[in-house]
């Protein structure tokens, strides 16, 4: 097994709305591929964000321009006999993504270059995706030997059955605008507005009030696990609590006064 050469940058933009995060993972010479020590390092970076009551949104992108994550460690995978050695290890992927899907904030995800395996399960957990015009994207899993699993599980809620069979049972890769057509990403964009284009995503998301946010992403996350009439409930349930936390006074009076004029 190889030694970690990863870097995990966070870099923290405050603006008068709170703080924007960038998180930057930087194993850019193997095209940011993610071994246990990556992913267990990763994944306490954004339980530590998800504890700054300030904190509004959070970019994720990988280093380099080549990739986002091009998938989990080969080399640590290939070195693994026994069962509990690939619990464990696949254990580490998930417990990632569902760091970033426990996040209270909308997670942005930057996606250049390839974005493979381990890595379109990540880019799958967050909240949006925004590609690059060369972005790949692909499931290569079966063909070293292993399914795609984990959360590989929420590919079927973003591009359907049909879709995400060809990704897991072909192995092939996808291109950005297939990308897009299928909605496995949001926005497709050249590389040189990369940039831009996330900022936009950023600016919007910051214009909305901060609990009101919060509140409509942890609502999304309860709709995943329930039924039509169940999901219905639990709005009624955060539009209360909204109305109770008292957010709203402020920019709705403030509409209402510009009506008025």
């Amino acid at each position: 097994m190889t030694a970690s050469t990863h870097k995990i940058e966070i870099r923290r933009e405050r603006r008068p709305q709170g703080v924007v995060a960038h998180v930057v993972f930087d194993n850019a010479r193997r095209l940011n591929v993610l071994g246990p020590p990556a992913l267990r390092e990763l994944t306490q970076t954004f339980h530590a964000l998800a504890g700054e009551d300030d904190l509004r949104v959070v970019v994720f992108s990988g280093a380099g321009g080549r990739a986002f994550i091009g998938g989990a460690d080969i080399n640590h995978m290939a070195a693994m006999r026994q069962s509990e050695e690939g619990r464990a290890f696949i254990t580490l992927v998930h417990k990632l993504c569902q760091s970033i899907r426990d996040c209270p904030v909308p997670v942005i995800c930057r996606l250049e270059g390839y974005t493979l395996g381990a890595g379109l399960e990540v880019a799958a957990a967050c909240d949006m995706r925004i590609a690059t015009d060369d972005a790949h994207f692909g499931m290569p899993e079966v063909k070293v030997g292993v399914p795609s699993v984990v959360e590989a599980a929420l590919l079927p809620r973003l591009i359907g059955w049909g879709r995400t069979s060809w990704l897991l049972l072909t192995a092939e890769n996808i291109g950005a605008a297939k990308a897009e057509a299928w909605g496995l990403v949001e926005e497709v964009v050249p590389a040189a507005k990369i940039a831009e284009a996330v900022e936009r995503c950023v600016h919007s998301i910051v214009e909305g009030t901060p609990l009101a946010v919060r509140a409509q992403k942890r609502l999304m996350r309860r709709w995943e696990r329930l039924s039509l009439d169940e999901a219905v409930q639990a709005g009624i349930d955060a539009f209360a609590q909204s109305v109770s936390d008292g957010e709203h006074i402020e920019p709705m009076t403030a509409f209402v006064n510009r009506k008025k004029k």
